[in-house]
């Protein structure tokens, strides 16, 4: 492989620019690692509402102005403009067609919760957007990287309308899946959008699945290679239908060529030593900082503090994968142990509403707070400690990496990502960096947060857990570097 390759990263979502969840949180963050390890790397993605264009330095870009992209019979001009990653030189287009990208939400509506009705129109122009910017830039990646099923059309059409086009003759797909359970499924009708020619038949072809327009489908399919975030989901979404949601059989025919890497994060945002978010300072060889963190935190949410009682933090998704029902069941019996518990983030269910009522019930231990900032991540990883995630499926999760990096030790259900980076304590040998259990009832979470609250209270042996989480290695560095070793696989397996 040579050394430096020219790698387009496809997201439908980036941050700081525009975020729902972990998926921005990598489109912010991975590209900078790639960057630093030598390649040219260059990130793109839909000019969407939210963006604030002047607080980020929006430019035009002249030669990338009313490119005509095809929908079917109908052709429309897009506009591209551009900037950087804040704190990087990684650069980064923004596909501007505001009929479909100039809305309140980035995929739904947020007054009903519901998906745009024309995702399908959104994002096969989004796909086409992309190939046609490349032609307009004369710019030829050696590898475009897509992620998730809303870019899944791009590696659809380099092998479909653009297989001939000399133009991506040199050019191979990566297809990074981070979530199943969402795959851009929609009516068949919504082929006539792609602009295929009239050889191309629907039935049978990579995007029908069940006589339905399966985007994530067509791109497994039709990528060079295809990946997912840790090596726990990657066995479980080709085993079950509640993981792989029906992709099981499609996942296990690309064989050798399904491959899983760990998300990481930015070691330097996430650096308890020189956290500027936080009042108190720390690393792993004094970790006495975490207590002015932990102060704070409860002086906010006005709880007493006490150095014996262990604060028990749970954010709340935006998705239900993450076991919020068995936490709810359990709270009774959860709010007589010796905890305070902080629960954080207004989700789209009525999960938050539940806890805000109950909490009068539990006045002095149980809090919530429906914001959930930047900032106040930073506070409440550096604050907590234990960090609850009892996840009914988990594809990596980034909230377990930044606890432990903090020594806010994870306490998690064995699933996905949370089973591959969490490894569960062991008294007798001191090894282990949280807790966890493997079934979803209300018995095994409690033995198994009773058995954290007992170790709490020796807090020698806390310290070993907490620097223990510490001393892994999740940076982005560490993943990058597997990264670049599928972009070596894609370029082999075309030679």
């Amino acid at each position: 492989m040579k050394g430096k390759l020219k790698l387009l990263l496809v997201f439908p979502e980036v941050a700081p620019f525009a975020k729902t969840g972990d998926l921005g949180e990598v489109g912010g963050t991975f590209p900078k690692a790639l960057k630093e390890l030598g390649h040219d790397v260059r990130v793109i993605m839909p000019q969407y509402r939210v963006i604030n264009e002047r607080k980020y330095i929006l430019r035009d870009v002249i030669r990338l102005q009313n490119i005509d992209v095809s929908l079917g019979k109908e052709s429309v001009k897009i506009n591209v403009k551009s900037a950087f990653l804040p704190n990087s030189k990684v650069q980064v287009y923004f596909i501007d067609y505001k009929p479909f990208f100039f809305r309140q939400g980035l995929y739904s509506d947020p007054k009903t919760g519901k998906d745009y009705p024309d995702n399908d129109k959104r994002f096969a122009l989004f796909a086409r957007g992309v190939l046609e910017t490349l032609v307009k830039l004369q710019w030829q990646p050696d590898v475009i990287h897509c992620h998730d099923w809303q870019s899944a059309l791009v590696p659809f059409f380099l092998k479909t309308l653009n297989k001939n086009d000399p133009f991506f003759a040199k050019t191979f797909s990566l297809f990074t899946i981070h979530d199943f359970s969402s795959q851009g499924d929609f009516d068949s009708d919504c082929v006539s959008s792609l602009g295929l020619n009239n050889n191309f038949v629907f039935e049978g072809s990579s995007i029908d699945f069940h006589g339905r327009c399966n985007f994530l489908k067509a791109g497994i399919i039709s990528a060079d290679v295809v990946n997912t975030v840790s090596e726990k989901y990657a066995e479980e979404v080709q085993s079950a239908h509640d993981y792989g949601f029906g992709m099981e059989e499609i996942l296990r025919e690309r064989g050798n060529s399904f491959y899983s890497v760990i998300n990481g994060i930015d070691y330097k945002e996430w650096n308890p030593a020189a956290d500027s978010l936080i009042p108190g300072k720390y690393d792993v060889n004094d970790i006495s900082g975490k207590k002015k963190n932990k102060y704070t935190l409860l002086e906010k949410y006005r709880l007493p503090f006490s150095e014996k009682v262990p604060v028990v933090v749970m954010i709340l998704p935006s998705v239900d994968q993450k076991g919020i029902d068995l936490v709810k069941n359990a709270l009774d019996a959860m709010m007589r142990l010796n905890i305070y518990f902080i629960v954080l983030g207004k989700d789209r269910e009525l999960n938050y509403k539940f806890f805000d009522k109950i909490k009068k019930k539990y006045k002095n231990k149980l809090e919530t707070d429906p914001d959930f900032d930047n900032s106040l991540a930073h506070l409440v990883t550096a604050g907590a400690d234990i960090i609850l995630m009892p996840s009914k499926v988990e594809p990596c999760g980034l909230t377990q990496l930044c606890a432990l990096r903090y020594g806010t030790v994870p306490l998690v259900r064995l699933t996905g990502g949370l089973a591959d980076t969490v490894k569960p304590f062991d008294p007798e040998t001191e090894k282990g960096t949280g807790f966890a259990f493997n079934n979803l009832n209300i018995k095994e979470l409690l033995k198994t947060l009773k058995q954290a609250v007992k170790f709490f209270q020796d807090q020698k042996t806390w310290a070993k857990i907490m620097k223990n989480g510490m001393r892994e290695d999740f940076s982005w560095d560490t993943s990058a570097r597997k990264y670049v070793q599928l972009y070596s696989k894609c370029l082999a397996k075309n030679k």
